[in-house]
């Protein structure tokens, strides 16, 4: 069976980003996981570890559902931590979509990463320091109507050409990273929406 450590390292390997920078972030992605094993997908393993994220997109790709991050302030994609029950940072990131979005209809695309973040986090995420964090893709039906969860202040669906003003610093750019590796894998790959998150 495969430790947590080595599907990610699994999956990163079959991932070639379109972007240099995304190419060069992968390689320091595998060293990390691959000098701290299985902590590094740890919410306690360490001040810094992976985090699963997940951008819930509309098929079209012209809306993206965000929250408003309670400790953080500011709107941002859905994830969070690796919990002992996910069998993957993949999982993670679509249950987190799951819980912190309110859409249990969520189709994943082929549950590959297609975005890599890694960002220091203020005083105010407690022993978290640095989050490593991996981001997928799932899709949801137009008309799928999002509930504000525990963690969140709000969740709504934005114009993907029209977010608010208050996202983190550089959100927009790795948004369009997302968008951009996602068309590349839809045209190059022939992958589409095929499965559904459970």
């Amino acid at each position: 069976m495969a430790t947590p450590a080595r599907e990610i390292l699994a999956a990163l390997d079959t991932w070639s980003p379109v972007a240099p920078a995304q190419r060069q972030l992968k390689g320091e992605y595998e060293s990390f996981v691959r000098t701290t094993g299985d902590p590094a997908l740890a919410r306690h393993g360490g001040p810094e570890h992976l985090t699963g994220s997940c951008f819930v997109l509309t098929p079209d790709l012209s809306r993206v559902l965000l929250c408003f991050h309670r400790k953080g302030q500011f709107w941002v994609q859905l994830g969070g931590h690796v919990e002992p029950g996910d069998v993957s940072v993949a999982a993670a990131a679509y249950r987190e979509a799951r819980e912190e979005g309110g859409i249990t209809e969520l189709r994943s695309f082929g549950g590959v990463p297609l975005d890599l973040d890694r960002h220091s986090l203020s005083g105010g995420f407690g022993a978290c320091r640095v989050h490593w964090d991996v981001g997928y893709v799932a899709f949801a039906d137009v008309d799928a109507v999002p509930v504000v969860s525990l963690e969140s202040e709000a969740v709504a669906w934005f114009d993907v050409e029209e977010l608010p003003t208050q996202v983190p610093e550089g959100f927009p750019a790795r948004l369009r990273t997302v968008l951009d590796e996602l068309t590349h894998r839809r045209g190059s790959d022939g992958v589409d929406v095929a499965t559904t998150v459970s």
